[in-house]
């Protein structure tokens, strides 16, 4: 189907004081028809560009979120502009509870000429509406995109490589929170709300990477990381308490022969490859955190340049 909102033509544009390059609004279309916000920068001169797509944690908001992002966490974009990189900040919907686990690959249908699917879609497969309509940028290379996700975004880049093909070229998965990916069953240390009946894995503990193996299927952790085939860099941090998914994550690569690389940093900030600004207008960044940023963005020159 056309795409409703041109790819070239921005909803709104923003200026970022400082910089001759400005944040522009898109919609993108999602795999139900409709539609998902995104923004994006594009480095000055002649493209096309190799592209990166930006994700933090759990979806939902919106338009507010992105222009948080622009606002106090413009770093990471910076350092990705200065290397020639488009990218773009994407706001997709919010998580739904084991919805991958239990829902299963999305297939669609027609019915009265119009879609029917087997479920809704998912927040990864946002993702992928926001990275195919950046792919029809006249200015975005489509052939050199890759996806940076921390925490849950971690996660979703390993839902997506692993049930869709091609969507990225490489993929670097900071700190990926693979519970459901890796079909873990919690332990006491996670806890269910009364209220809503859901899972509240906030204070969920599972830093020991031999423990994690214990509590996870391991037939289907395997099958799911059977079908990635991008390179992939997982960053763990070494203190956090699920320091053993993210190491199993990679592991279980690692074991399947995938091509896959782990570092880990010793940072107090939980998604520290995103370096914020404060109440001051000051970007907080120091220089374990710079290191792992050159860190992604080499892996990233490795496979797109």
């Amino acid at each position: 189907m056309p795409h409703a909102f041109d790819p070239q033509v921005p909803v709104k544009v923003n200026k970022i004081e400082d910089s001759p390059i400005p944040a522009e609004y898109f919609l993108a279309r999602t795999m139900d028809g409709l539609y998902t916000p995104y923004v994006m920068r594009v480095p000055e001169g002649t493209g096309p560009f190799p592209f990166i797509f930006l994700a933090y944690g759990n979806g939902g908001v919106g338009f507010e979120w992105l222009e948080d992002r622009i606002e106090r966490f413009s770093y990471i974009m910076d350092r990705l502009l200065a290397a020639g990189y488009a990218c773009a900040w994407g706001r997709y919907r919010a998580e739904v509870e084991l919805g991958y686990h239990n829902g299963g690959a999305l297939k669609v249908d027609v019915r009265q000429g119009m879609q029917l699917m087997n479920r809704a879609p998912l927040e990864y497969e946002d993702e992928i509406s926001i990275i195919e309509n950046v792919k029809a940028d006249l200015r975005i290379d489509s052939e050199r995109c890759g996806h940076v996700g921390v925490s849950h975004a971690g996660e979703m880049l390993f839902k997506i490589a692993s049930q869709y093909v091609g969507v990225v070229k490489v993929g670097v998965a900071c700190e990926p929170a693979n519970h459901e990916f890796l079909a873990l069953t919690p332990d006491s240390t996670a806890k269910v709300n009364p209220e809503s009946g859901l899972r509240n894995i906030e204070e969920m503990v599972m830093s020991n990477p031999l423990y994690v193996r214990t509590r996870i299927d391991d037939q289907v952790a395997k099958s799911r990381i059977a079908e990635i085939d991008i390179p992939m860099l997982v960053m763990g941090r070494d203190d956090d308490p699920l320091q053993g998914i993210f190491r199993v994550s990679y592991e279980l690569l690692e074991e399947a022969k995938k091509n896959v690389e782990w570092v880990t940093y010793d940072h107090p900030l939980h998604g520290y490859i995103f370096p914020v600004r404060n109440a001051e207008g000051t970007i907080e960044v120091d220089e374990m955190q710079k290191s792992a940023i050159a860190t992604v963005i080499s892996y990233l020159d490795r496979y797109l340049k």
